[in-house]
């Protein structure tokens, strides 16, 4: 066994167990942090296939970005676990039945042909990266799943701002141009008040 090899085996082992523990653990906030373990080892399996351009962003991206807002909004709520928890056993064969119908899915895209990458394509010319590759392809031939994908992100964002609105904000604030024409009469009143005598 090669040292590329073990060091396979050795991040596939972390990232099965970060994966575990995300949906194991009690605390959503060391739920949050075995997700952030779990994208810093899917970016080193795939900067072990040469997929650089993905390691990079999943790291930059995932970790660097999302995962420290989840990890800030987790931390500033007020979550009630035991509240949480109340309806698991109802909810459980419903979530166990999309589960099998999820992982159906994925054997069944992974082991098409849609994702078998011809002989020839396989490997690149030497003056061209993979980033550069990926790219070409994200921008020709599948340009229209890359297009889809991008409305689905716009329609979250979309989604997000509308169910945090609540509405304008009704604080109060002053008017510069009702300020000028204030006269000192109208906003004070002098009040006769009687001289006591002892």
């Amino acid at each position: 066994m090669d040292f590329q090899t073990l060091v396979f085996f050795f991040l596939s082992a972390i990232l099965v167990f970060a994966s575990l523990r995300v949906i194991t653990a009690r605390n959503p906030v060391h739920a949050a942090l075995y997700l952030i373990l779990a994208f810093f080892s899917c970016g080193g399996v795939w900067a072990l296939l040469q997929a650089e351009f993905l390691a990079i962003a999943i790291i930059l991206v995932y970790v660097g970005a999302v995962m420290v807002l989840f990890l800030f909004v987790v931390m500033m709520l007020d979550i009630n676990i035991d509240r949480i928890r109340q309806g698991f056993w109802h909810y459980l064969p419903l979530g166990a039945l999309l589960g099998v119908l999820m992982v159906v899915e994925m054997g069944l895209v992974l082991g098409s042909k849609y994702f078998q990458v011809p002989a020839s394509e396989a490997m690149l010319p030497a003056n061209i990266s993979n980033t550069k590759g990926l790219g070409a392809l994200m921008f020709s031939d599948y340009v229209y799943p890359f297009e889809l994908a991008s409305i689905i992100l716009l329609v979250g964002m979309i989604a997000a701002i509308v169910l945090t609105y609540r509405g304008p904000k009704k604080s109060k604030y002053t008017n510069p141009a009702k300020q000028v024409f204030v006269k000192a009469k109208d906003r004070i009143r002098v009040l006769q008040m009687p001289v006591e005598k002892d």
